[in-house]
Protein backbone atom coordinates (compact mmCIF):
# COMPACT_ATOMS: atom_id res chain seq x y z
CA UNK A 1 0.00 0.00 0.00
CA UNK A 2 1.43 3.33 -1.01
CA UNK A 3 1.03 7.12 -0.72
CA UNK A 4 3.14 9.18 -3.09
CA UNK A 5 3.56 12.98 -3.13
CA UNK A 6 5.08 14.53 -6.26
CA UNK A 7 4.66 17.22 -8.91
CA UNK A 8 2.03 14.88 -10.34
CA UNK A 9 -0.10 15.36 -7.21
CA UNK A 10 -1.10 13.04 -4.37
CA UNK A 11 -1.43 9.40 -5.44
CA UNK A 12 -2.04 6.25 -3.48
CA UNK A 13 -3.90 3.02 -2.95
CA UNK A 14 -7.26 3.11 -1.20
CA UNK A 15 -7.73 1.74 2.29
CA UNK A 16 -5.25 0.98 5.03
CA UNK A 17 -3.56 3.35 7.46
CA UNK A 18 -3.61 7.15 7.21
CA UNK A 19 -0.27 8.57 6.11
CA UNK A 20 0.66 5.35 4.35
CA UNK A 21 -2.22 5.08 1.89
CA UNK A 22 -4.83 7.31 0.29
CA UNK A 23 -7.37 7.34 3.11
CA UNK A 24 -10.20 9.85 3.76
CA UNK A 25 -7.93 11.54 6.30
CA UNK A 26 -5.20 12.02 3.68
CA UNK A 27 -7.69 13.21 1.07
CA UNK A 28 -9.02 15.91 3.41
CA UNK A 29 -5.50 16.80 4.60
CA UNK A 30 -4.10 17.48 1.13
CA UNK A 31 -7.30 18.98 -0.28
CA UNK A 32 -7.44 21.48 2.57
CA UNK A 33 -3.76 22.31 2.07
CA UNK A 34 -4.51 22.89 -1.62
CA UNK A 35 -7.51 25.06 -0.72
CA UNK A 36 -5.32 27.12 1.62
CA UNK A 37 -2.72 27.51 -1.14
CA UNK A 38 -5.44 28.66 -3.58
CA UNK A 39 -6.66 31.31 -1.14
CA UNK A 40 -3.09 32.48 -0.53
CA UNK A 41 -2.68 33.17 -4.26
CA UNK A 42 -5.42 35.82 -4.00
CA UNK A 43 -6.72 35.00 -7.47
CA UNK A 44 -10.29 34.28 -6.48
CA UNK A 45 -11.91 31.37 -4.69
CA UNK A 46 -13.35 29.20 -7.47
CA UNK A 47 -12.05 25.67 -8.13
CA UNK A 48 -13.16 23.21 -10.83
CA UNK A 49 -13.34 19.56 -9.74
CA UNK A 50 -13.78 16.56 -12.03
CA UNK A 51 -13.09 12.83 -11.87
CA UNK A 52 -12.54 9.73 -13.94
CA UNK A 53 -14.86 6.72 -13.58
CA UNK A 54 -12.86 4.55 -11.19
CA UNK A 55 -14.82 2.87 -8.40
CA UNK A 56 -13.48 5.07 -5.60
CA UNK A 57 -14.22 8.24 -7.57
CA UNK A 58 -17.61 9.20 -6.07
CA UNK A 59 -16.31 8.84 -2.50
CA UNK A 60 -13.12 10.82 -3.12
CA UNK A 61 -15.05 13.36 -5.20
CA UNK A 62 -17.41 14.21 -2.32
CA UNK A 63 -14.59 14.43 0.22
CA UNK A 64 -12.67 16.84 -2.00
CA UNK A 65 -15.64 19.06 -2.84
CA UNK A 66 -16.97 19.27 0.69
CA UNK A 67 -13.52 20.08 2.06
CA UNK A 68 -13.20 22.97 -0.38
CA UNK A 69 -16.70 24.20 0.44
CA UNK A 70 -15.79 24.16 4.14
CA UNK A 71 -12.90 26.49 3.33
CA UNK A 72 -15.20 29.01 1.70
CA UNK A 73 -14.21 28.02 -1.82
CA UNK A 74 -16.83 27.90 -4.57
CA UNK A 75 -16.72 24.62 -6.52
CA UNK A 76 -17.68 24.05 -10.13
CA UNK A 77 -18.43 20.32 -10.19
CA UNK A 78 -17.53 18.95 -13.63
CA UNK A 79 -18.56 15.41 -12.64
CA UNK A 80 -17.24 12.64 -14.87
CA UNK A 81 -14.63 14.45 -16.92
CA UNK A 82 -11.30 13.96 -18.63
CA UNK A 83 -8.17 15.57 -17.22
CA UNK A 84 -7.69 17.85 -20.25
CA UNK A 85 -11.35 18.89 -20.07
CA UNK A 86 -10.93 20.01 -16.45
CA UNK A 87 -7.74 21.86 -17.42
CA UNK A 88 -9.64 23.75 -20.11
CA UNK A 89 -12.58 24.32 -17.75
CA UNK A 90 -10.27 26.15 -15.32
CA UNK A 91 -9.40 28.56 -18.14
CA UNK A 92 -13.01 28.82 -19.34
CA UNK A 93 -14.32 29.58 -15.85
CA UNK A 94 -11.42 31.93 -14.98
CA UNK A 95 -11.12 29.72 -11.89
CA UNK A 96 -8.45 29.86 -9.21
CA UNK A 97 -7.45 26.25 -9.81
CA UNK A 98 -8.69 22.74 -10.39
CA UNK A 99 -8.53 19.23 -9.00
CA UNK A 100 -8.83 16.12 -11.14
CA UNK A 101 -9.58 12.95 -9.20
CA UNK A 102 -7.79 10.27 -11.19
CA UNK A 103 -4.87 7.88 -10.86
CA UNK A 104 -4.40 8.04 -14.64
CA UNK A 105 -2.91 4.72 -15.86
CA UNK A 106 -2.75 3.05 -12.43
CA UNK A 107 -5.00 0.03 -11.64
CA UNK A 108 -8.38 0.39 -9.96
CA UNK A 109 -7.13 0.20 -6.35
CA UNK A 110 -5.34 3.52 -6.91
CA UNK A 111 -6.69 7.05 -6.97
CA UNK A 112 -5.09 10.49 -6.91
CA UNK A 113 -5.57 14.23 -6.74
CA UNK A 114 -4.09 16.03 -9.75
CA UNK A 115 -3.70 19.64 -8.69
CA UNK A 116 -3.96 22.55 -11.13
CA UNK A 117 -3.14 26.25 -10.89
CA UNK A 118 -5.23 29.13 -12.22
CA UNK A 119 -3.86 28.53 -15.75
CA UNK A 120 -5.24 25.00 -15.79
CA UNK A 121 -1.70 23.64 -15.60
CA UNK A 122 0.02 21.41 -13.07
CA UNK A 123 1.51 23.17 -10.08
CA UNK A 124 5.23 24.00 -10.22
CA UNK A 125 7.72 22.20 -7.99
CA UNK A 126 8.01 25.25 -5.73
CA UNK A 127 4.22 25.56 -5.39
CA UNK A 128 4.09 21.84 -4.65
CA UNK A 129 6.66 22.22 -1.88
CA UNK A 130 4.60 25.07 -0.43
CA UNK A 131 1.47 22.92 -0.48
CA UNK A 132 3.19 19.93 1.17
CA UNK A 133 4.51 22.27 3.84
CA UNK A 134 1.00 23.54 4.51
CA UNK A 135 -0.25 19.96 4.77
CA UNK A 136 2.35 19.02 7.37
CA UNK A 137 2.87 22.16 9.44
CA UNK A 138 0.57 24.92 8.21
CA UNK A 139 -2.55 26.30 9.85
CA UNK A 140 -5.65 25.31 7.86
CA UNK A 141 -8.48 27.81 8.36
CA UNK A 142 -12.08 26.83 7.67
CA UNK A 143 -14.97 29.17 6.92
CA UNK A 144 -17.64 30.25 9.37
CA UNK A 145 -21.18 29.17 8.58
CA UNK A 146 -22.28 32.13 6.44
CA UNK A 147 -19.10 31.99 4.33
CA UNK A 148 -19.20 28.34 3.27
CA UNK A 149 -18.61 27.96 -0.47
CA UNK A 150 -21.26 27.20 -3.10
CA UNK A 151 -21.42 24.24 -5.50
CA UNK A 152 -22.57 24.37 -9.11
CA UNK A 153 -22.66 21.58 -11.68
CA UNK A 154 -21.46 22.01 -15.25
CA UNK A 155 -20.55 19.71 -18.16
CA UNK A 156 -17.55 21.02 -20.11
CA UNK A 157 -17.10 18.26 -22.70
CA UNK A 158 -19.08 20.13 -25.38
CA UNK A 159 -16.93 23.22 -24.88
CA UNK A 160 -13.77 21.13 -25.15
CA UNK A 161 -14.87 19.47 -28.39
CA UNK A 162 -16.01 22.75 -29.96
CA UNK A 163 -12.64 24.37 -29.25
CA UNK A 164 -10.91 21.39 -30.89
CA UNK A 165 -13.15 21.67 -33.96
CA UNK A 166 -12.34 25.39 -34.20
CA UNK A 167 -8.62 24.71 -34.68
CA UNK A 168 -7.36 25.41 -38.21
CA UNK A 169 -5.37 22.18 -38.17
CA UNK A 170 -8.44 20.03 -37.49
CA UNK A 171 -10.26 18.98 -40.70
CA UNK A 172 -13.70 17.45 -39.91
CA UNK A 173 -14.87 17.59 -43.54
CA UNK A 174 -11.77 15.79 -44.75
CA UNK A 175 -12.06 13.19 -41.99
CA UNK A 176 -15.75 12.58 -42.78
CA UNK A 177 -14.93 11.87 -46.44
CA UNK A 178 -12.66 8.97 -45.47
CA UNK A 179 -15.56 6.97 -43.98
CA UNK A 180 -13.30 5.61 -41.26
CA UNK A 181 -14.38 2.63 -39.16
CA UNK A 182 -12.75 3.02 -35.76
CA UNK A 183 -12.64 0.76 -32.72
CA UNK A 184 -12.46 2.66 -29.39
CA UNK A 185 -11.16 1.03 -26.19
CA UNK A 186 -11.79 3.43 -23.29
CA UNK A 187 -11.03 0.95 -20.47
CA UNK A 188 -14.43 1.58 -18.80
CA UNK A 189 -13.75 5.19 -17.87
CA UNK A 190 -14.57 8.70 -19.06
CA UNK A 191 -13.01 8.12 -22.49
CA UNK A 192 -16.05 5.98 -23.20
CA UNK A 193 -18.10 9.18 -23.12
CA UNK A 194 -15.61 11.65 -24.56
CA UNK A 195 -13.94 9.78 -27.44
CA UNK A 196 -17.11 8.62 -29.27
CA UNK A 197 -18.59 12.12 -28.84
CA UNK A 198 -15.49 13.66 -30.41
CA UNK A 199 -15.43 11.15 -33.26
CA UNK A 200 -19.07 11.83 -34.10
CA UNK A 201 -18.33 15.57 -34.10
CA UNK A 202 -15.45 14.88 -36.52
CA UNK A 203 -17.79 13.09 -38.92
CA UNK A 204 -16.90 9.49 -38.05
CA UNK A 205 -20.06 7.39 -38.26
CA UNK A 206 -18.76 3.84 -37.88
CA UNK A 207 -17.57 3.51 -34.27
CA UNK A 208 -17.09 0.16 -32.54
CA UNK A 209 -17.28 0.88 -28.80
CA UNK A 210 -15.22 -1.49 -26.67
CA UNK A 211 -15.08 -1.12 -22.87
CA UNK A 212 -16.81 2.25 -23.19
CA UNK A 213 -19.32 1.91 -20.35
CA UNK A 214 -17.79 4.07 -17.56
CA UNK A 215 -18.21 1.60 -14.68
CA UNK A 216 -14.66 1.89 -13.32
CA UNK A 217 -14.34 -1.90 -13.51
CA UNK A 218 -11.41 -1.77 -15.92
CA UNK A 219 -11.60 -4.60 -18.46
CA UNK A 220 -7.81 -4.84 -18.51
CA UNK A 221 -4.78 -3.15 -17.00
CA UNK A 222 -5.49 0.52 -17.83
CA UNK A 223 -1.97 1.42 -18.98
CA UNK A 224 -2.15 1.46 -22.83
CA UNK A 225 0.78 -0.91 -23.42
CA UNK A 226 0.79 -3.67 -26.09
CA UNK A 227 0.40 -6.52 -23.58
CA UNK A 228 -2.83 -4.92 -22.31
CA UNK A 229 -4.36 -4.30 -25.75
CA UNK A 230 -4.71 -7.77 -27.25
CA UNK A 231 -8.53 -7.60 -27.27
CA UNK A 232 -8.81 -4.30 -29.16
CA UNK A 233 -6.02 -5.35 -31.51
CA UNK A 234 -7.84 -8.55 -32.38
CA UNK A 235 -11.13 -6.73 -32.97
CA UNK A 236 -9.54 -4.09 -35.23
CA UNK A 237 -8.10 -6.84 -37.40
CA UNK A 238 -11.12 -9.18 -37.43
CA UNK A 239 -13.59 -6.36 -38.14
CA UNK A 240 -11.37 -4.94 -40.88
CA UNK A 241 -11.53 -1.54 -39.19
CA UNK A 242 -9.29 1.30 -40.32
CA UNK A 243 -7.73 1.78 -36.88
CA UNK A 244 -8.17 1.47 -33.15
CA UNK A 245 -8.00 4.25 -30.57
CA UNK A 246 -7.01 3.54 -26.97
CA UNK A 247 -6.99 6.02 -24.09
CA UNK A 248 -6.16 5.72 -20.41
CA UNK A 249 -8.79 6.31 -17.69
CA UNK A 250 -8.43 10.12 -17.62
CA UNK A 251 -7.81 10.56 -21.37
CA UNK A 252 -4.45 12.30 -21.36
CA UNK A 253 -2.62 9.36 -22.97
CA UNK A 254 -3.33 8.13 -26.48
CA UNK A 255 -2.36 5.01 -28.43
CA UNK A 256 -3.38 3.76 -31.86
CA UNK A 257 -3.84 0.28 -33.33
CA UNK A 258 -3.00 -0.15 -37.03
CA UNK A 259 -5.38 -1.69 -39.54
CA UNK A 260 -3.37 -4.94 -39.45
CA UNK A 261 -3.83 -5.20 -35.67
CA UNK A 262 -0.27 -4.13 -34.90
CA UNK A 263 0.57 -1.36 -32.45
CA UNK A 264 1.27 2.05 -33.98
CA UNK A 265 3.39 2.59 -30.87
CA UNK A 266 2.62 4.99 -28.03
CA UNK A 267 5.96 6.68 -28.65
CA UNK A 268 4.92 7.41 -32.23
CA UNK A 269 1.62 9.10 -31.34
CA UNK A 270 3.54 12.34 -30.70
CA UNK A 271 5.84 11.76 -33.69
CA UNK A 272 2.92 11.51 -36.12
CA UNK A 273 1.03 14.45 -34.66
CA UNK A 274 4.19 16.58 -34.65
CA UNK A 275 4.83 15.64 -38.29
CA UNK A 276 1.38 16.96 -39.18
CA UNK A 277 1.69 20.13 -37.10
CA UNK A 278 5.18 20.95 -38.42
CA UNK A 279 4.04 20.51 -42.00
CA UNK A 280 1.52 23.31 -41.49
CA UNK A 281 3.06 25.36 -38.69
CA UNK A 282 6.88 25.20 -38.42
CA UNK A 283 8.47 25.76 -35.04
CA UNK A 284 10.31 24.05 -32.17
CA UNK A 285 9.20 20.81 -30.53
CA UNK A 286 9.76 19.31 -27.08
CA UNK A 287 9.55 15.86 -25.54
CA UNK A 288 11.06 14.43 -22.38
CA UNK A 289 14.35 12.57 -22.00
CA UNK A 290 12.59 9.18 -21.98
CA UNK A 291 10.87 9.71 -25.35
CA UNK A 292 11.93 8.37 -28.74
CA UNK A 293 14.59 10.24 -30.72
CA UNK A 294 12.26 9.94 -33.73
CA UNK A 295 10.68 13.26 -32.75
CA UNK A 296 14.10 14.90 -32.96
CA UNK A 297 14.63 13.31 -36.39
CA UNK A 298 11.26 14.51 -37.70
CA UNK A 299 11.72 18.01 -36.27
CA UNK A 300 15.20 18.43 -37.72
CA UNK A 301 13.96 17.15 -41.09
CA UNK A 302 11.75 20.25 -41.12
CA UNK A 303 14.76 22.40 -40.20
CA UNK A 304 13.33 23.14 -36.75
CA UNK A 305 14.70 23.02 -33.20
CA UNK A 306 14.11 20.04 -30.92
CA UNK A 307 14.83 20.14 -27.19
CA UNK A 308 14.35 17.59 -24.40
CA UNK A 309 13.03 18.29 -20.92
CA UNK A 310 12.97 16.41 -17.65
CA UNK A 311 10.17 13.86 -17.37
CA UNK A 312 6.84 15.21 -16.12
CA UNK A 313 4.18 17.26 -17.85
CA UNK A 314 5.03 20.41 -15.90
CA UNK A 315 8.65 20.16 -17.08
CA UNK A 316 7.67 19.62 -20.71
CA UNK A 317 5.33 22.63 -20.55
CA UNK A 318 8.02 24.80 -18.99
CA UNK A 319 10.47 23.94 -21.78
CA UNK A 320 7.78 24.44 -24.45
CA UNK A 321 7.06 27.93 -23.15
CA UNK A 322 10.79 28.70 -22.95
CA UNK A 323 11.41 27.96 -26.64
CA UNK A 324 7.88 28.76 -27.98
CA UNK A 325 7.30 25.20 -29.17
CA UNK A 326 4.39 24.62 -31.55
CA UNK A 327 3.80 21.07 -30.30
CA UNK A 328 5.23 18.81 -27.64
CA UNK A 329 4.45 16.09 -25.20
CA UNK A 330 5.68 12.81 -23.84
CA UNK A 331 6.39 9.43 -25.37
CA UNK A 332 3.61 7.85 -23.33
CA UNK A 333 1.11 9.13 -25.89
CA UNK A 334 0.70 12.59 -24.35
CA UNK A 335 0.08 15.39 -26.88
CA UNK A 336 0.37 19.06 -25.91
CA UNK A 337 -0.84 21.66 -28.41
CA UNK A 338 -0.25 25.17 -26.98
CA UNK A 339 -2.77 26.68 -29.40
CA UNK A 340 -5.48 24.82 -27.43
CA UNK A 341 -3.96 24.60 -23.93
CA UNK A 342 -0.80 23.56 -22.13
CA UNK A 343 -1.82 20.07 -21.09
CA UNK A 344 -1.60 16.51 -22.41
CA UNK A 345 -4.80 15.97 -24.34
CA UNK A 346 -5.76 12.72 -26.06
CA UNK A 347 -8.84 14.33 -27.62
CA UNK A 348 -6.93 16.96 -29.57
CA UNK A 349 -4.37 14.26 -30.38
CA UNK A 350 -7.12 12.15 -31.98
CA UNK A 351 -8.42 15.10 -34.02
CA UNK A 352 -4.94 16.02 -35.29
CA UNK A 353 -3.98 12.43 -36.03
CA UNK A 354 -7.14 11.73 -38.03
CA UNK A 355 -6.69 15.00 -39.92
CA UNK A 356 -3.14 13.88 -40.76
CA UNK A 357 -4.29 10.42 -41.83
CA UNK A 358 -7.11 11.85 -43.96
CA UNK A 359 -4.79 14.38 -45.60
CA UNK A 360 -2.18 11.73 -46.41
CA UNK A 361 -4.89 9.39 -47.76
CA UNK A 362 -3.02 6.31 -46.60
CA UNK A 363 -3.60 3.41 -44.27
CA UNK A 364 -2.35 3.87 -40.74
CA UNK A 365 0.08 0.95 -41.13
CA UNK A 366 1.61 2.69 -44.16
CA UNK A 367 1.92 5.94 -42.20
CA UNK A 368 3.71 4.13 -39.38
CA UNK A 369 6.15 2.57 -41.87
CA UNK A 370 7.10 6.06 -43.09
CA UNK A 371 8.70 6.97 -39.74
CA UNK A 372 12.09 5.95 -38.28
CA UNK A 373 11.80 2.50 -36.77
CA UNK A 374 13.46 2.85 -33.40
CA UNK A 375 12.77 0.14 -30.84
CA UNK A 376 12.29 0.96 -27.17
CA UNK A 377 12.57 -1.21 -24.10
CA UNK A 378 10.72 -0.05 -20.98
CA UNK A 379 11.55 -1.75 -17.72
CA UNK A 380 11.66 -0.99 -14.02
CA UNK A 381 13.59 -1.92 -10.91
CA UNK A 382 11.37 -2.52 -7.87
CA UNK A 383 12.67 -0.78 -4.75
CA UNK A 384 12.85 -2.10 -1.21
CA UNK A 385 11.96 0.21 1.71
CA UNK A 386 14.92 2.41 2.65
CA UNK A 387 16.72 2.06 -0.68
CA UNK A 388 18.98 5.07 -1.39
CA UNK A 389 17.98 5.67 -5.01
CA UNK A 390 20.14 8.77 -5.42
CA UNK A 391 23.20 6.78 -4.41
CA UNK A 392 22.37 4.10 -6.97
CA UNK A 393 22.05 6.71 -9.73
CA UNK A 394 25.28 8.35 -8.65
CA UNK A 395 27.14 5.03 -8.90
CA UNK A 396 25.64 4.28 -12.33
CA UNK A 397 26.76 7.76 -13.46
CA UNK A 398 30.27 7.07 -12.22
CA UNK A 399 30.44 3.68 -13.95
CA UNK A 400 29.50 5.17 -17.35
CA UNK A 401 31.26 8.53 -16.94
CA UNK A 402 33.12 8.15 -20.26
CA UNK A 403 29.81 8.25 -22.18
CA UNK A 404 27.79 11.42 -22.91
CA UNK A 405 25.49 11.78 -19.90
CA UNK A 406 22.60 14.07 -18.94
CA UNK A 407 21.68 14.43 -15.27
CA UNK A 408 18.82 16.95 -15.53
CA UNK A 409 16.47 14.10 -14.59
CA UNK A 410 18.07 10.97 -13.20
CA UNK A 411 20.80 9.65 -15.49
CA UNK A 412 20.56 9.45 -19.29
CA UNK A 413 23.50 7.73 -20.99
CA UNK A 414 24.13 7.87 -24.75
CA UNK A 415 25.87 5.16 -26.77
CA UNK A 416 26.13 6.72 -30.25
CA UNK A 417 22.48 6.66 -31.46
CA UNK A 418 21.39 4.33 -28.65
CA UNK A 419 20.51 5.60 -25.19
CA UNK A 420 19.31 4.46 -21.77
CA UNK A 421 17.54 6.61 -19.16
CA UNK A 422 17.18 5.83 -15.45
CA UNK A 423 15.02 7.92 -13.16
CA UNK A 424 12.93 7.74 -10.01
CA UNK A 425 9.25 7.47 -10.81
CA UNK A 426 6.98 10.35 -9.79
CA UNK A 427 4.06 8.00 -9.27
CA UNK A 428 5.38 4.61 -8.08
CA UNK A 429 8.19 3.32 -5.77
CA UNK A 430 10.43 2.17 -8.63
CA UNK A 431 13.33 3.20 -10.87
CA UNK A 432 12.14 3.42 -14.45
CA UNK A 433 14.62 2.25 -17.08
CA UNK A 434 14.02 3.19 -20.71
CA UNK A 435 16.38 2.31 -23.56
CA UNK A 436 16.18 2.85 -27.31
CA UNK A 437 18.02 1.53 -30.34
CA UNK A 438 17.29 0.68 -33.97
CA UNK A 439 17.36 -2.94 -32.78
CA UNK A 440 14.89 -4.38 -30.27
CA UNK A 441 17.51 -6.82 -29.02
CA UNK A 442 20.02 -4.04 -28.39
CA UNK A 443 17.44 -1.99 -26.48
CA UNK A 444 16.47 -5.03 -24.37
CA UNK A 445 20.13 -5.81 -23.70
CA UNK A 446 20.70 -2.23 -22.55
CA UNK A 447 17.90 -2.40 -19.98
CA UNK A 448 18.99 -5.86 -18.81
CA UNK A 449 22.56 -4.62 -18.36
CA UNK A 450 21.37 -1.67 -16.26
CA UNK A 451 19.09 -3.94 -14.21
CA UNK A 452 22.10 -6.16 -13.55
CA UNK A 453 24.17 -3.12 -12.55
CA UNK A 454 21.44 -2.06 -10.10
CA UNK A 455 21.17 -5.60 -8.73
CA UNK A 456 24.93 -5.71 -8.16
CA UNK A 457 24.74 -2.39 -6.29
CA UNK A 458 21.90 -3.59 -4.07
CA UNK A 459 23.58 -6.87 -3.14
Amino acid sequence: MTLIKSISGIRGTLGGIAGENLTPIDIVKYTSAYGTWVLQQKKGKKVVVGRDARISGPMVHELVINTLLAQGIDVVDAGLSTTPTVEMAVIEEKASGGIVITASHNPKQWNALKLLNCKGEFMSASDGENLFGLAETGVIDFAVINKIGSRTHKDFLGMHIQKILALDLVKPNLIAKQNFTIVVDAVNSVGGIAVPALLRALGVEEIVELNCLPTGNFAHNPEPLPENLTQVSSIVKSSKSDLGIVVDPDVDRLAFICDDGEMFGEEYTLVAVADYVLKHKPGPTVSNLSSTRALRDITENYGQLYEASAVGEVNVVEKMKEISAVVGGEGNGGIILPELHYGRDALVGIALFLSHLAEMKMRISTLRASYPNYQMSKNKAELQPGTDVDLILEKIHKKYKKQPISTIDGVRIEFDLDWVHLRKSNTEPIIRIYAESDSANTAENLTRKILQDIGDLLN
